[in-house]
């Protein structure tokens, strides 16, 4: 796969873990990123987006969970890969996201190396 070919849409409403997947993350994907609901509908609908991280809180009225829940029923984005990673560690908060249609569920903090090697997992299927 050449660099930039896929394209990765962080939702994270903290700047700092931003900048930090998207320095994992930029040497091999495209990177868009947005911190609430309407910027990720607007990304969404305007891009093709390979494969989405989710953080579980956000800014916003919507959670990471609300707006996994959302695409995974929308006919055109329910094949999109959603990594859910959090710092939400509790038994529940898995459950929750996966029966929300997270496709992995990962906590913070994640090492770029294992982020990394889950994203290319999912990415090489797709």
């Amino acid at each position: 796969m050449k660099a930039g070919e896929k394209t990765i849409l962080i939702v994270e409403d903290d700047k700092l873990n931003q900048d930090a997947l998207r320095i994992f993350l930029k040497n091999k994907y495209k990177i868009e990123t947005c911190d609430s609901e309407k910027p990720f509908f607007n990304i969404i609908y305007s891009k093709k987006i390979d494969l989405i991280i989710m953080d579980i809180s956000l800014n916003g009225p919507k959670n990471g969970l609300e707006l996994t829940e959302e695409i995974k029923k929308h006919p055109d984005f329910k094949d999109i890969p959603i990594i859910c990673l959090t710092a939400h560690t509790g038994n529940t908060d898995e459950k929750n996201a996966i029966n929300a249609g997270a496709d992995v569920f990962m906590t913070k903090p994640v090492s770029s190396s294992t982020l990394l090697q889950v994203v290319e997992d999912y990415l090489r299927e797709t």
